[in-house]
């Protein structure tokens, strides 16, 4: 569906000598996480056909190829949001060129809002589903019975259980819950994450929804966890702003990456697909 993808993966298998089963993308202040990559090698987004240029402080802008705990990875430092340009689909072409390359498993990470008092900032949370609050989809555009998308079960239930288990052994709390996509660039209203909390939402923010229905189509599995940075709009009285936002993913990128290099570990020793 995506005719251009195999043309940036043969250039990336040209440049990189390794095969990846699994992809990340990384949110605001993650890091720590890109670090964990063994053997890293580095490409720039600018010098591959289709991929997003970030333009926000915080988001890098690379694609790494190397092994986290032994299983060979594709890390993306930043990806494209709807603020960006009004457009939901910045992110269709890299996660076509994953498929691609070999990645049957795609694992998303943000910074994120919390509409739960008792889970505050540098916390994690496990999305077990979401509500589009942004009204829009990244499959504006396609033709054919593809583009209508069963999200069903999107984030894959025999992958969350085996996080919650590995958090569970490493002792780090992890929340679970349904995350409410906005389009930013502006923070919600009181009244808007009032609605999102009566709605059923746990957490709120600007990103991932669209990579996951992306994803759907292109029949990857699915798994996605939030860095709690703040609670939403209306529910404290600190002020919310995006170095705000980049202050608390700091503090929780070590869990973060405690938490999906041990789950990576269970991967490799099972193998990446169930």
């Amino acid at each position: 569906m995506f005719e251009e993808a195999a043309e940036t993966a043969a250039m990336i298998r040209r440049q990189a000598g390794i095969v990846p089963k699994v992809a990340l993308v990384l949110g605001s202040g993650l890091g720590a996480v890109a670090d964990a990559v063994e053997a890293p090698q580095t490409l720039a987004y600018r010098d591959l056909p289709g991929f997003p240029r970030p333009s926000v402080a915080g988001h890098g802008g690379s694609l790494i190829l190397g092994r986290i705990a032994g299983l060979p990875v594709a890390v993306l430092q930043g990806r494209a949001h709807y603020y960006e340009s009004g457009r939901a689909d910045g992110m269709n072409l890299a996660l076509a060129v994953l498929k691609e390359l070999g990645c049957a498993r795609l694992i998303l990470t943000n910074a994120a809002g919390s509409l739960r008092a008792d889970v505050g900032p540098g916390r994690l949370m496990l999305i077990r589903d979401h509500i589009n609050f942004a009204g829009v989809s990244p499959l504006f555009g396609l033709a054919g019975n593809a583009r209508f998308v069963d999200l069903v079960d999107a984030y894959d239930p025999a992958a969350r259980a085996a996080i919650v288990d590995v958090a569970g052994r490493l002792g780090l709390p992890l929340a679970e819950g349904v995350y409410v996509w906005f389009c930013g660039p502006h923070f919600e209203t009181p009244a808007e994450i009032r609605a999102a909390q009566v709605l059923g939402g746990d957490a709120v923010g600007m990103s991932t929804v669209p990579e996951v229905i992306v994803a759907r189509l292109l029949g990857l599995k699915v798994s996605a966890l939030s860095m709690i940075t703040n609670l939403a709009a209306g529910m404290s009285a600190e002020p919310l702003s995006h170095d705000h936002t980049m202050q608390h993913a700091t503090a929780a990128a070590a869990d973060m990456a405690r938490l999906l290099t041990a789950y990576l570990e269970t991967l490799a020793h099972d193998g990446p697909e169930p």
